[in-house]
């Protein structure tokens, strides 16, 4: 079988990233660990063998004191069966694999251990996906891979059942953030180190003329009363089981002993045939 063709470019990721790390504006990722630690909360248990992957290890340390923590390679370093939660911390987005990611964390956990992962949603930055597009059309009549396709929610759910997870949910947050201008919006992305890291995109510089194209449309179709621009961010969470004999199973259809009127107090009504 051949492979497929990589997504990303690791080199400038890793180049990416490693400017991110000395900056301040990683704010996603502080909002993504409190979160996490909230969904923890909920589930009422204590875990001794956690790990965590992801490309900002300073970040995410103090999640769970004492975790493994490791990069977001193609070959995860995580022993099979070693641990009873895996954190995937805003990195699956970039994965050349995400399926063979979450196999590999679904692999790494022991049978009913908790995996949670949060990442990027195809709802992200679509105000200045359709901006740069609209100008980039209009100035050199076609487009070139700019910013990173990212996956829609209601695929996720089906992707953590093909990794082998039980009980797979799929949810996520919208934050949105308000810039003064385009200009500021894409120094916050080159700060978290979420820039163009595609391994098709262009080397040659863009044409001048196209950024400040994209500004005056994007303002144009979204800047609110003050004249700032909205940017949002889709922040999806993941979270599956790895398969256990003890685990609740869903019931098989038709297989209910009470009708659900009698559950909600109320009468059964037959709908009249059409």
């Amino acid at each position: 079988m051949t492979r497929p063709p990589d997504l990303t470019d690791r080199i400038a990721l890793c180049r990416a990233r490693a400017r991110a790390r000395r900056a301040p504006e990683l704010f996603l990722h502080d909002l993504a660990v409190g979160e996490i630690q909230e969904r923890l909360k909920e589930v009422n248990r204590t875990f001794i063998s956690p790990a965590i992957v992801t490309g900002f290890a300073e970040r995410w340390r103090g999640v769970l004191p004492g975790a493994r923590v490791v990069t977001d390679e193609d070959m995860l370093d995580l022993t099979p069966g070693a641990h009873d939660l895996v954190i995937h911390a805003l990195a699956l987005h970039w994965a050349n694999d995400p399926v063979g990611q979450l196999v590999q964390c679904r692999r790494a956990l022991r049978p009913d251990g908790l995996f949670i992962g949060v990442l990027f949603g195809g709802r992200s930055l679509h105000e200045l996906r359709a901006s740069l597009a609209e100008a980039e059309t209009a100035l050199t009549g076609g487009l070139s891979p700019r910013i990173l396709p990212m996956a829609e929610i209601r695929d996720l759910g089906a992707v953590l059942q093909r990794a082998g997870f039980a009980l797979p949910v799929a949810d996520s947050v919208i934050q949105t953030v308000s810039y003064q201008t385009v200009f500021q919006l894409m120094q916050d992305l080159r700060a978290m180190g979420e820039t163009n890291a595609l391994a098709t995109r262009h080397r040659a510089p863009a044409p001048r003329t196209l950024f400040a194209e994209t500004a005056r449309r994007y303002a144009l179709a979204h800047a609110g009363p003050d004249g700032r621009i909205p940017a949002t961010a889709e922040m999806i969470y993941l979270t599956g089981w790895a398969p256990d004999d003890n685990q609740q199973k869903p019931l098989r259809p038709g297989s209910a002993t009470t009708r659900l009127a009698d559950a909600l107090g109320c009468d059964e009504v037959k709908l009249p045939d059409k």
